[in-house]
């Protein structure tokens, strides 16, 4: 199966020195589910952001398509974002308008200036956006604010303004570490059940190495910037994990939750 992104030698350094990625390489095949692991700073989330060009790689090539996304700048970048959904830890929810209408704003990408500064939707993607968010169990918030949901509904809420984009790709930045687990697991759910139906390819950084374990087809062990691991849920062993997590002087792993339930 031909791969829907290609990334080879990737670095990024931050303007303070901080060597954030240092020569990633690898591909994701179409309907992949790709878990992103490793402890805080690794650089997961530089990694997905600069996919999508939130930030500006220092060095190497992203291919994503067609599209050169490392060198991309104006109309590329908009039709890179347009194709792939970016999903946040926060949500990045407009917290004063309605559900309906942050969904709505997945569509702002395929609008001309005018009609989005107005907010002018089609009725088709109105329509669209209702049976997305119908899918995801949130019919009867559809018309409440942002604000009045929980982080769960939130988050589902984020889960649908980036299927609202109709995207080949999807990019889930830690989305359930600021969930309870119960609440993780049934988003996790959520976003593995809907890829697999729709087709569409996930990476989604995680911390819960079980969570990983259990939804991800392939999973990218991180540490300080650089790929350790990439395989199967089953080729991560015990001495994988503490290879991406590291270990404390004393001996103990670092990143103790994500080792947690392992």
């Amino acid at each position: 199966m031909a791969s829907l992104l290609e990334i080879h030698g990737l670095s990024k350094v931050y303007a303070d020195g901080t060597a954030a990625l240092k020569d990633v390489s690898f591909s994701v095949r179409r309907g992949e589910f790709v878990a992103v692991i490793g402890p805080s700073g690794a650089g997961k989330s530089t990694l997905l952001r600069c996919i999508n060009r939130l930030v500006k790689p220092s060095g190497g090539e992203i291919r994503f398509q067609e599209i050169d996304a490392a060198g991309a700048s104006g109309r590329q970048v908009r039709q890179l974002r347009r194709q792939t959904g970016m999903i946040f830890q926060h949500y990045n929810l407009i917290q004063r308008v309605s559900v309906l209408r942050n969904v709505l704003h997945g569509r702002l990408g395929y609008m001309n200036a005018f009609s989005g500064s107005l907010g002018l939707f089609s009725r088709k993607d109105v329509e669209e956006a209702k049976r997305i968010l119908h899918r995801l169990g949130l019919s009867q918030q559809m018309y409440k604010r942002a604000d009045e949901l929980s982080g769960g509904q939130q988050q589902r809420v984020g889960i649908a303004r980036a299927l609202s984009q109709k995207p080949e790709l999807i990019l889930a930045d830690e989305p359930i570490a600021s969930l309870d687990p119960v609440t993780s697991r049934a988003i996790m759910e959520h976003l593995s059940d809907i890829c697999r139906a729709d087709g569409i390819t996930c990476i989604v950084n995680l911390h819960q190495v079980a969570m990983a374990r259990d939804y991800a087809t392939r999973i990218i062990g991180i540490h300080k910037g650089e790929v350790v691991f990439d395989g199967p849920p089953g080729e991560l062993s015990e001495d994988v994990i503490h290879r991406i997590y590291g270990a404390a002087p004393d001996g103990r792993e670092q990143g103790g939750e994500a080792l947690a339930g392992a």
